[in-house]
C-alpha cells in the first residue's frame, strides 16, 4: 500500500483556515478538528523526517537484540522487516481516511468515524503507551548513569564507575537533574518542528551507539571472540512455542509513532512530502534496528539482556573496553534524553483534549500548558522511581496501548468505513490485521503471566 498523493490546494483546504470565513476569530473557540497548526506551514522534509524517526526510534531498539534471542537471526530480522511494512500500511490508512474526512489529527479520525467515544479511546490509548514509553526512557537513563540491581547482581552506572558512589549520583538525584535541566526546558516547546535540531542530533547519536556496537563486533569477529549466533529459535515443548510471542509487543512498541503523524503532516512546507517522509523515516529506522539486533546479539549471543546496554558493563575482551562501554552507554543515554519532548508532545495534547475538549487550543493558553506539562512531567518522574523493569514496562503498554494505536484503530476505521472509500482489500486487510494483532497479544500476555508464575512457584521461601 502506498500514501496517496495530495494537492496543496486540497491540503490547505483540508487544514482549514484558508477557507474560513473571513469574520472568523483569528482564534478558535473550542478545541477540535480545525485546531491544528495552521499559522505555520512550514517544515521542511528533512525535518519532518528527523522528528518521525526520533518518534519511532525510542527505547524499543534496546529491548530488539533480546527478541533475537528469543526468535533467532532470521525469523528476527524477518519480523521486523515485516513490522515496518504493516506500519506503512497503517499509516496510509490513516492518512486516507483523514483526507477523506478533513480530519487534522489521530483523535479527530477516531471521533469522525466512533463519534466522541472512539476519540475518547483513542486519547486514553495515547496517555497510556507515552506515559509507560516515557517511564521506560526515564530508567534507561537511570540505569545508564546511577546503575541498577537485577538478581542479586549489581551493574554500575557511569557515573558510579567515574566517581565512585556519592549521594549526587544516586538514581534520584540524576534522574531529578536530568528531568528539570533537560526535560523541561525542550517539553515547552508549542510546536513540533521546534524540535528538529534535537531530533536530527538524537538520530546522530543512535548511529553513533549503532557504528560502536558494529566495530566492537567486527574486532571481536576478527580476533575470533564471537560464535556463530542462533540462526534459528530453540523450540522443545508448547511453552517454548508461546515464549516466541513475548517479542510482539516489544515489536509493536518499537514501530509506535502514529500518534505523531498528523502534527508532522499538518507543519510540513510540502503537503505531498507526507508520503515520502514516511518511507524514508521507516527505512531509516528499520536499517538502525536491524544492525542493532544483528550485531548486538552477534556480540552477546544467548548471554543478550532485556536490555541490551546492560550488557556494556563488563569487560568486552578488545582494547579501550571501559572506554567504549561508557560511549555506548552515554550516546544513548543522551539519544533518549532528545527523544523525550517528542514522545511528550502528542502525550500533553492528548491529555488537554481529554479533560478540556470545549476548551481553546492548548497552545494558546499559557497557564494551562505550563498546568499540564508539570504534572505529566512529575508523574513520569515518579513512575520511573517506583516500575523497575522496562520489559515488563514494554509487554504492558505493547500488548495494550500501543497495539490498539498502531494496528487495530486503523484498522477499525478501515472496516467503519463512513465515507465509503475502502477497497475490499482494504477490508480484508484490516480484518487480518486487527486478528494477528489481537492473538499475538493474547499468547503473548498468557506467556509472560505463565512465566511470572513459574518463576515465583519455583523460589523459595
Amino acid at each position: 500500500m502506498t500514501i496517496g498523493n495530495i494537492s496543496p490546494k486540497e491540503k490547505r483546504s483540508r487544514r482549514g483556515k484558508q477557507v474560513v470565513d473571513e469574520n472568523a476569530p483569528l482564534l478558535p473557540k473550542r478545541q477540535g478538528e480545525e485546531d491544528g497548526f495552521d499559522e505555520f506551514n512550514g517544515a521542511s522534509f528533512t525535518g519532518a523526517v528527523f522528528n518521525l524517526s526520533t518518534t519511532v526510534v525510542g527505547a524499543g531498539i534496546m529491548a530488539l537484540p533480546a527478541t533475537m534471542k528469543v526468535l533467532g537471526l532470521v525469523p528476527g530480522i524477518a519480523l521486523i522487516i515485516f513490522m515496518a511494512f504493516l506500519t506503512e500500511a497503517s499509516i496510509e490508512l490513516l492518512l486516507r481516511f483523514s483526507r477523506a474526512g478533513k480530519s487534522v489529527s489521530y483523535g479527530g479520525l477516531m471521533g469522525d468515524a466512533f463519534g466522541r467515544f472512539g476519540k475518547g479511546t483513542l486519547q486514553v490509548c495515547v496517555l497510556v503507551n507515552n506515559i509507560g514509553v516515557l517511564i521506560v526512557y526515564m530508567i534507561i537513563i537511570g540505569d545508564v548513569l546511577s546503575g541498577t540491581s537485577s538478581s542479586g547482581a549489581h551493574h554500575a552506572g557511569v557515573l558510579e564507575g567515574w566517581f565512585g558512589e556519592h549521594w549526587w549520583n544516586g538514581r534520584t538525584v540524576v534522574l531529578l537533574v536530568t528531568t528539570l535541566a533537560i526535560f523541561s526546558p525542550l517539553a515547552c516547546f508549542k510546536r513540533i518542528d521546534s524540535l528538529r535540531f534535537t531530533s536530527a542530533l538524537s538520530v546522530a547519536l543512535a548511529v553513533a551507539f549503532l557504528v560502536i556496537t558494529v566495530g566492537i563486533s567486527i574486532v571481536k569477529l576478527i580476533n575470533g571472540g564471537i560464535q556463530m549466533p542462533r540462526l534459528l529459535p530453540d523450540v522443545t515443548d508448547l511453552a517454548s512455542v508461546f515464549n516466541l510471542f513475548t517479542v510482539v509487543p516489544v515489536l509493536v512498541t518499537a514501530y509506535i509513532c502514529h500518534y505523531n503523524v498528523h502534527s508532522i503532516d499538518n507543519e510540513l512546507e510540502e503537503p505531498t512530502q507526507i508520503k515520502g517522509v514516511v518511507r524514508t523515516s521507516l527505512a531509516l529506522c528499520s536499517t538502525v534496528y536491524i544492525m542493532t539486533s544483528f550485531f548486538g546479539f552477534l556480540l552477546f549471543g544467548d548471554n543478550t539482556l532485556d536490555d541490551v546496554l546492560a550488557n556494556f558493563d563488563s569487560d568486552l575482551g578488545i582494547p579501550y573496553s571501559s572506554v567504549l562501554n561508557d560511549a555506548v552507554r552515554i550516546s544513548y543515554a543522551a539519544h533518549l534524553m532528545l527523544v523525550f519532548p517528542i514522545v511528550f508532545y502528542p502525550l500533553r495534547l492528548n491529555l488537554d483534549g481529554l479533560l478540556f475538549p470545549s476548551a481553546r487550543p492548548l497552545a494558546s493558553s499559557n497557564v494551562r500548558f505550563a498546568s499540564i506539562t508539570t504534572v505529566l512531567i512529575t508523574l513520569i518522574f515518579l513512575g520511573a522511581n517506583f516500575i523497575p523493569s522496562i520489559w515488563d514496562a514494554f509487554q504492558f503498554t505493547g500488548a495494550t496501548a500501543a497495539v490498539c494505536l498502531g494496528f487495530i484503530f486503523p484498522a477499525a476505521i478501515t472496516l467503519r468505513d463512513r465515507h465509503n472509500i475502502a477497497t475490499r482489500k482494504d477490508k480484508i486487510f484490516s480484518s487480518f490485521m486487527i486478528v494477528i494483532a489481537v492473538f499475538s497479544n493474547i499468547v503473548a500476555v498468557y506467556s509472560d503471566a505463565y512465566a511470572l508464575l513459574k518463576k515465583n512457584a519455583s523460589m523459595p521461601e
